[in-house]
């Protein structure tokens, strides 16, 4: 195996760099994750993952934990409701949508990334998660790299796989190819124990997801198991709109003067969403990688994730992609019949980004038919083309 008697490091504990630490620790292979946490549960995780059946689902099932997350996943939470700008409910998927389950290929079940990142770390050996790691850079050494961290300590590794997410540290190492804006941005914002802080919207959603658009705006909602509420509030705008916006994003009243005159035409019924402490936001300028994107592959280094092919989170792709990456890594790296780790890397990235570019072209038309004119008829043609 071209693994054996090799020391591995992922860089990044979110789910692609659990997972492929599942499925090379599964093979006996010595491996290493490190996270920039101080713990496992120092900070919440974000909203919700749908899995797809060719990529997440197929990961866990060869990972060995479809078991664990059908233990995990929220039932019913797949569920979305379509509505326009005065809360019109248009299309029902708990009404209007057949039934399906696991093994179908239109079934994307939802998980929390929090229980989700908990059940991957349970199936790691204590010992290959190291906590309080952040990277800082890596320098050649020998055949593999010596690798820094903010605290002081370095270790060695023969091959480094970067899965350190949209502001990769470790990208540079590989290529110098930068992300594009999209033409979207995004106010994010969550809202715990939304029950009690936004019960219309709460009711509405019922433990799944909302849709709401009209005339190139975008409010979507998803909930969480824990009762949080997470809204993505998106509009076309020029890249250094929030630095020109006058809006103080750590001021809840300045946002909701924004909201309300940027909304003006919807009900005021949305304003409730800025009519709370439990409020906090987060602004998203939406970026992604050339979708032709190529490099030449290194001997000892390579990345997988958003680190690879950052894009909008419009199509739910992004963690999926993630999964998909760790597992063709995986297979690369142990179930391929290449003489080296170099000739599996370039095999694995020119796969990554021929897929990745294809789901990146895919989802910037949704980023775009999102934020038009008529993006309402965009998504209900798309809801009525899946049924």
């Amino acid at each position: 195996m071209l693994l054996q008697n090799k020391q591995v490091a992922i860089i990044g504990g979110g789910p692609g760099g659990l997972t492929l630490a599942r499925l090379l620790q599964e093979q006996g292979v010595d491996i290493k994750v490190y996270e920039r946490d101080a713990d496992q549960y120092v900070r919440p995780q974000g909203s919700a993952l749908d899995l797809h059946m060719d990529t997440g689902l197929k990961a866990m099932t060869v990972a060995g934990l479809l078991d664990e997350f059908k233990k995990n996943y929220r039932p019913g939470a797949d569920k979305a409701v379509v509505v326009n700008s005065r809360m019109d409910i248009l299309f029902d998927e708990r009404v209007d949508k057949p039934e399906v389950a696991f093994g179908h290929e239109h079934f994307r079940p939802e998980i929390d990334r929090g229980p989700f990142r908990d059940m991957l770390i349970a199936s790691l050996k204590k010992e290959n998660v190291i906590w309080n790691a952040r990277f800082t850079e890596i320098k050649p050494s020998g055949s593999g790299w010596d690798i820094f961290f903010e605290n002081g300590t370095s270790v060695y590794a023969d091959l480094v796989i970067a899965a350190d997410g949209a502001n990769s540290r470790l990208r540079k190492y590989i290529t110098n190819i930068r992300p594009v804006y999209s033409g979207v941005t995004a106010i994010e914002g969550k809202i715990s124990d939304a029950e009690k802080h936004v019960p219309r919207l709460w009711q509405l959603i019922n433990g799944g997801s909302l849709f709401a658009l009209e005339k190139g705006k975008t409010i979507f909602c998803i909930t969480k198991g824990d009762g949080t509420l997470t809204f993505l509030i998106g509009l076309k705008t020029p890249e250094n709109w929030l630095e020109n916006s006058g809006i103080d994003l750590t001021d809840r009243a300045s946002i909701a003067a924004w909201f309300k005159q940027e909304f003006a035409a919807w009900s005021p019924e949305w304003q409730e969403l800025f009519a709370t402490d439990a409020l906090s936001i987060t602004p998203r300028q939406w970026y992604h990688f050339p979708t032709d994107q190529h490099w030449k592959a290194l001997p000892n280094l390579t990345m997988i994730g958003d680190a690879a092919h950052l894009m909008p989170a419009y199509a739910g792709e992004g963690a999926n992609q993630a999964l998909a990456d760790a597992l063709d890594l995986y297979e690369a790296l142990c179930c391929g019949e290449f003489n080296t780790i170099e000739q599996a890397i370039a095999s694995f990235e020119e796969k990554m980004c021929k897929r990745a570019g294809g789901i990146t072209e895919m989802t910037l038309r949704l980023t775009e038919g999102f934020h038009t004119e008529n993006n309402l008829q965009f998504l209900m043609d798309l809801f009525k083309d899946a049924s």
